[in-house]
C-alpha cells in the first residue's frame, strides 16, 4: 500500500519502512518551537525532567504574541523564555529588534525546510507544510518533553487529497483558496487528517499563497497541510536552507480517504463571516456591511507579497474616516523590504498605522482590540466570538486585497470597487 507525503515523512522519522493511517509511532524531531505564551509552561514541564535540552540548535523560541511587552504579566513570560534561552544557549532565539511572527520568521530564516518534522506549541505550526515538510501543533506538556528527548509520539493521520486545477485570477490570493476550501468541507471536515495539495493548480500558487493555505489547515481541523516540493519551493529555499534537504513525494498508489476538487480559475474574492472560518461568502453576494477596523498582517498574511497586494490597492487612496487600519509586517526583514519598496510610505500616506512585528490583535492580545458592536475585516486566521476583543464584536476574515479595499470604502468590498 502506497504512502502519502505525510506518511512517508513520519515513517522516515520513526525509522520504519512504512506506516498507515491509525498507527501509533514515536518520531525523532528536527525542530521544536514555542512562543512567549506556550514556552513558559513547556519550560516548567521540562524542568521537572531534569535533563539538558536534546539539541540547542533544534529548538526555536520566538516571543511574538505579546511582544513588545503588553504589560507586567507579558514581561514576566518573556523573561522566562529569555532566561531559558540564555541558560541553554538556544541558537534560534528571537526577541524585540530581531523578532518576527514565528511562522513568518522561521521559513524566512531557513530554519524549516522540505522533509523536516517540526512540532510547535502553537496550532499554526502547520504553516511549514508549504515547504513540503510535516509540521503540526502540540500542547506545552508534549513540547516540554520534546525539548528534553527530541522525540514525540503521533497517530498517523489519514489524508484528504485537495486536487487543484486551473490558474489563479489576478484578484485571488491563497486566502481565497483556503477560505473556499474551509467553506466546502467545514471547520471539522479534515479532523485529524492531513490535507495534501496536489494537481497542476499547485503551480499557480506562489510560496506566499502556499504558506497562507498551509497555515489555515488547522481551521479545517486538520493535523497538517502539505504541498509538494517543486521549482518554486526550490527557488524559495535557495540561500536559506542547506542544499541537502529531503524531498518527499507521495506514492502513485497513496491512499486518500477523500478527494476535494477546486478549480482555482473559477474562484472569486471571498470573506468568512462571524463566528467561524467556514462561513464563507463571495464578495457581492451580500449587502453593505460597514466596518470599524481592518487588520493586515499575522502569520497568515504578513509577508512581503501580502503587503505588496495591499499597497497596490491603497496607492492614491485614503482609509475611510470611520475606519482604523493597522498594518503589521510579519518580520523585521519584511518590514525593511516593505520600506525599501515604498509600501510603508503608501500605507502611512493612506492613513494606516504601521506596527512592529507582533501577533498582537490576532488573538485579542493588544494593538487592535475591538469594543462591543465593532466589526473588523482581518487577514488573520480565526474569527471566533471574542477572538479580537469584546464577545459582541465581529471579525470577518479576508485576503489582503479585500482588507485594503474595505478599509478604503468603509465596508466589506473587493478591489474592483475601489475607483
Amino acid at each position: 500500500m502506497g504512502m502519502t507525503m505525510t506518511q512517508k515523512i513520519l515513517a522516515r522519522h520513526a525509522g520504519v519502512p512504512s506506516v498507515k493511517a491509525g498507527d501509533l509511532i514515536t518520531c525523532n524531531l528536527d525542530l521544536v518551537l514555542a512562543n512567549d505564551i506556550t514556552a513558559p509552561p513547556a519550560i516548567a514541564e521540562f524542568n521537572k525532567i531534569g535533563r539538558p535540552v536534546f539539541d540547542k540548535e533544534k529548538i526555536a523560541l520566538v516571543p511574538d504574541h505579546f511582544i513588545p511587552n503588553k504589560d507586567i504579566k507579558s514581561a514576566g513570560l518573556a523573561k522566562i523564555v529569555r532566561d531559558f534561552a540564555k541558560k541553554h544557549a538556544i541558537k534560534h532565539y528571537f526577541e524585540v529588534g530581531r523578532v518576527g511572527i514565528e511562522h513568518v520568521l522561521l521559513p524566512e530564516q531557513g530554519i524549516v525546510a522540505p522533509g523536516m518534522l517540526t512540532i510547535g506549541a502553537d496550532s499554526h505550526t502547520c504553516t511549514y507544510g508549504a515547504l513540503g515538510g510535516f509540521a503540526t501543533g502540540v500542547g506545552s506538556t508534549d513540547l516540554g518533553v520534546a525539548m528534553a528527548t527530541g522525540q514525540a509520539w503521533f497517530k498517523v493521520p489519514d489524508a484528504i487529497n485537495v486536487h487543484l486545477t486551473g490558474t489563479k485570477p489576478g484578484d485571488i490570493t491563497g486566502k481565497d483558496v483556503m477560505l473556499t476550501l474551509i467553506g466546502m468541507i467545514g471547520v471539522d471536515g479534515a479532523l485529524y487528517k492531513s490535507l495534501e495539495f496536489t494537481g497542476e493548480g499547485v503551480a499557480a500558487l506562489d510560496m506566499t499563497d502556499r504558506f497562507t493555505i498551509a497555515n489555515m489547515a488547522i481551521e479545517a481541523g486538520a493535523k497538517n497541510g502539505i504541498f509538494p516540493v517543486d521549482e518554486q519551493t526550490a527557488s524559495y529555499e535557495k540561500g536559506r536552507a542547506a542544499d541537502n534537504y529531503d524531498i518527499v513525494t507521495a506514492d502513485s498508489d497513496a491512499v486518500y480517504c477523500r478527494t476535494v476538487e477546486i478549480n482555482i480559475s473559477d474562484l472569486k474574492p471571498v470573506v468568512s463571516f462571524p463566528h467561524l472560518p467556514e462561513n464563507t461568502k463571495v464578495i457581492g453576494t451580500f449587502g453593505d456591511i460597514k466596518i470599524d477596523q481592518v487588520i493586515i498582517g499575522s502569520c497568515t498574511n504578513g509577508r512581503l507579497e501580502d503587503l505588496k497586494i495591499a499597497a497596490a490597492v491603497f496607492d492614491g487612496h485614503k482609509v475611510h474616516p470611520d475606519v482604523r487600519c493597522i498594518v503589521i509586517p510579519g518580520s523585521q526583514q519584511v518590514y525593511m523590504d516593505a520600506i525599501k519598496a515604498g509600501y510603508v510610505e503608501t500605507f502611512i500616506n493612506a492613513g494606516c498605522a504601521v506596527s512592529t512585528p507582533t501577533c498582537g490583535p490576532c488573538l485579542g492580545g493588544y494593538m487592535g482590540i475591538l469594543a462591543a458592536g465593532e466589526k473588523c475585516v482581518s487577514t488573520t486566521n480565526r474569527n471566533f466570538r471574542g477572538r479580537m476583543g469584546h464577545v459582541d464584536s465581529e471579525v470577518y476574515l479576508a485576503g489582503p486585497q479585500v482588507a485594503a479595499a474595505s478599509a478604503i470604502l468603509g465596508k466589506i468590498a473587493a478591489p474592483r470597487e475601489v475607483c
